[in-house]
């Protein structure tokens, strides 16, 4: 067994695509449009869905927001440097919630940055791998 994707459901699938393809540096994997049931959806990720991980990005057709709630956390990505990357998404017009630094009674470098819709995501900085 393996995660295959993630679902968020987005306002304007448009600007979240822009989002997570100009700013995160994914790419679109693949698209369906499905009018009949009033839906489109957008793969984007980092690789082949074979291979890793996507998310789903889901416009419902006429809704243009979504309440958070409270049980979702976040999406997480690695990063080779965080601080970088949050100079990258800030230079390119998104938003960083928490600028990087070591977690919370660890070492480990994170920050955050938030997508259109509000979605948190984590950038974790990649630790050099052990030989």
């Amino acid at each position: 067994m393996r995660i295959l994707h993630t679902m968020l459901r987005v306002g304007d699938l448009a600007r979240s695509v822009d989002f997570y393809t100009n700013v995160l540096g994914m790419k679109v994997l693949r698209t369906t449009d499905r009018p009949d049931q009033k839906y489109t959806l957008a793969f984007v990720g980092y690789g082949d869905e074979a291979q890793g991980a996507v998310l789903e990005l889901t416009y419902n057709y006429g809704v243009d927001r979504y309440d958070m709630g409270t049980a979702y956390g976040h999406v997480a990505i690695e990063v080779p440097d965080a601080g970088a990357a949050c100079d990258a998404v800030r230079a390119k017009g998104g938003t960083v919630t928490r600028e990087a630094g070591p977690v919370k009674g660890g070492t480990t470098v994170i920050a955050f940055v938030q997508d259109p819709d509000g979605y948190k995501i984590e950038l974790i900085e990649r630790r050099p791998r052990a030989s």
